[in-house]
């Protein structure tokens, strides 16, 4: 008896009998099986555009000193010229669509044993993605080829986020039971830490110095801590209900925290005083996030709304609405201060422009991106893939369009 295979488009005997080979397999079928476990996995390399941004430098530079825009860089409207696509830090100007907003999905991974996605973060280098689940695990993934690597047992509850050093010698985890821990790079347990009574910590976030960090909880808790002694210093008091968000300042002495009040609270963790209160969102804050350039402050909400704000002058700078459902994750670029990502509880991703005109719309929208809620998303450091975590048990890595 044969039967047509589509992955040969050949005849494929079987042996009723079961002989000619393991498991009644002729030689052909072992030779093919061999085949397809060896075969080789698409992947996302990032090297040879890097390469290509080196040799282009000079050229760039002189371009930016004259104010003129690097055509030759720009890519034709042809597939033969892809391999001329370089970095999104060579973009001088304007953020080139094709660099910048991430559309295409390269691959879609889902452990095992799976459960919902709650945090991730790319390793140091972004040679990997390091993704937080449900069951209290951390799963490692290769963030070239996609390739799974490692699952192991982090926490007894939840994942809730998760934070590097600026040095990068230490990771943050935070879980659903208020417990804290400091991991080695190399993802082995350093320090252990129960505070906000046991309840779930949602934000965690480091100083520009290293030196202390700041956490937030359903305890309606904004405490800051010491690096070193792994000691409470000062409670941040003043929201009425679950803090669900919390940022420190890229430089400075300023601490970003959003509430189930509805409320964005600043704060001085050195003399632990409340700077100013935004009152722009009708519902839960869910996210907040400062730009690299230390003057804008986005915040992301229940109400369907993003806002932009400089702090400054306290000013409203624009407010953004693209998303149908709650908004649940914020990212800005790594390298294009005006660009960032959100994602939303029905799952859809919107790439936005805040410094082009019309900024107001979407800049690339992908409606159900995910099945379900996108609770975390990050760029890769070198600003040419994005990976989002999901409530539909997947991790999912975004690519620049072909």
């Amino acid at each position: 008896m044969s039967h047509y295979s589509p992955n040969n488009a050949r005849p494929k005997v079987s042996n009723a009998g079961g002989g000619g080979g393991a498991g009644g397999m002729s030689a052909d079928d072992l030779e093919q099986e061999a085949a397809e476990r060896n075969l080789i996995r698409r992947c996302v390399d990032y090297h040879g555009p890097a390469i290509l941004d080196l040799q282009n430098r000079l050229y760039r530079k002189a371009c930016r000193s004259h104010h003129t825009r690097h055509s030759a860089l720009y890519l034709q409207p042809h597939s033969s010229y892809m391999r001329l696509m370089g970095m999104p830090l060579a973009s001088v100007a304007a953020p080139i669509p094709s660099e910048c907003y991430l559309t295409y999905m390269a691959h879609v991974t889902r452990a095992k044993n799976s459960t919902p996605v709650m945090c991730l973060s790319w390793t140091p280098g972004g040679r990997r993605l390091l993704t937080g689940n449900q069951e209290g695990e951390f799963t490692l993934w290769d963030g070239i080829t996609f390739s799974f690597e490692l699952i192991m047992s982090a926490h007894d509850a939840s994942f809730r986020s998760m934070a590097w050093s600026h040095n990068r010698n230490y990771l943050l985890t935070s879980d659903a039971s208020g417990n804290i821990k400091y991991w080695s790079p190399s993802i082995a347990p350093v320090q252990s830490i129960d505070s906000h009574n046991k309840q779930p910590i949602h934000g965690l976030s480091i100083s520009p110095s290293d030196t202390k960090f700041v956490s937030c909880g359903d305890d309606a808790a904004v405490r800051v801590w010491d690096w070193a002694s792994h000691s409470e210093e000062r409670t941040l008091e003043g929201h009425g209900w679950d803090v669900k968000t919390v940022a420190w300042h890229p430089r400075s002495s300023v601490i970003a925290s959003g509430s189930k009040d509805n409320l964005v609270k600043l704060w001085d963790p050195r003399a632990g005083s409340c700077l100013s209160t935004l009152y722009g969102h009708k519902n839960t804050v869910t996210k907040v996030a400062w730009n690299d350039n230390g003057n804008w402050l986005l915040t992301a909400s229940r109400d369907q709304l993003i806002k932009l704000y400089d702090i400054r002058a306290m000013k409203e700078l624009v407010s953004l609405k693209g998303h149908h459902k709650e908004v649940t994750s914020l990212a800005w670029h790594p390298l294009q201060e005006t660009v960032f990502a959100s994602g939303g509880m029905d799952g859809t991703l919107i790439y936005w422009n805040v410094g082009a005109k019309g900024s107001e719309e979407p800049a690339a929208k992908i409606p159900y991106a995910h099945d379900m809620a996108i609770w975390d998303l990050q760029w890769h450091p070198a600003g040419h893939m994005l990976a989002t975590g999901s409530n539909d048990r997947q991790t999912k890595f975004w690519a620049r369009n072909r």
